[in-house]
């Protein structure tokens, strides 16, 4: 069977941090491996110690239907908040210039005119943050998971 056509195994998995996500994987055997090569790692925090919850064995079959979930109400609810923060977290990403570290002195050129204004992210230290909150500008904290600060695959 082509390797695309053939069932994936749908598991649900934690971070220590509690973050609840599903991975997709050939066979048990294949998590196992990834897991023990640092592979399978959280996609909110990055954490690379991650367990398999226990739950119903599901298969995700191309043109199947997708079962009704099996997990318990506030944990997909969960779910469904931590994909909304990561489709929030990627919108930010194709729609800002990263300016890294020059992220308050940017903010301030283009706060008093000096730059053309848009939209722009990066890093500024609490205190940088505080000062340009201080200012009148407008500045929210985004935290990034690891695995997108990287080359999407």
């Amino acid at each position: 069977m082509p390797l695309d056509n053939r069932p994936m195994k749908v598991l649900n998995l934690r971070c220590t941090a509690d973050h609840r996500f599903e991975g997709w994987f050939g066979s048990d055997a294949d998590y196992e491996s990834q897991c023990e090569r640092g592979l399978v790692e959280c996609p909110v925090c990055g954490d690379r110690s991650v367990v398999r919850l226990p739950t119903a064995p599901r298969l995700n079959v191309s043109g199947a239907r997708e079962p009704a979930a099996a997990t318990p109400e506030a944990a997909t609810v969960e779910m469904t908040m931590q994909a909304a923060w990561l489709n929030a977290v990627r919108h930010v990403l194709a729609n800002t210039d990263d300016v890294g570290t020059r992220f308050a002195e940017e903010a301030r050129k283009i706060h008093y005119g000096e730059a053309d204004e848009r939209a722009i992210r990066g890093r500024a230290t609490r205190d940088e943050a505080q000062a340009l909150k201080d200012e009148g500008i407008d500045v929210m904290s985004l935290p990034m998971p690891p695995a997108l600060k990287g080359t999407l695959q």
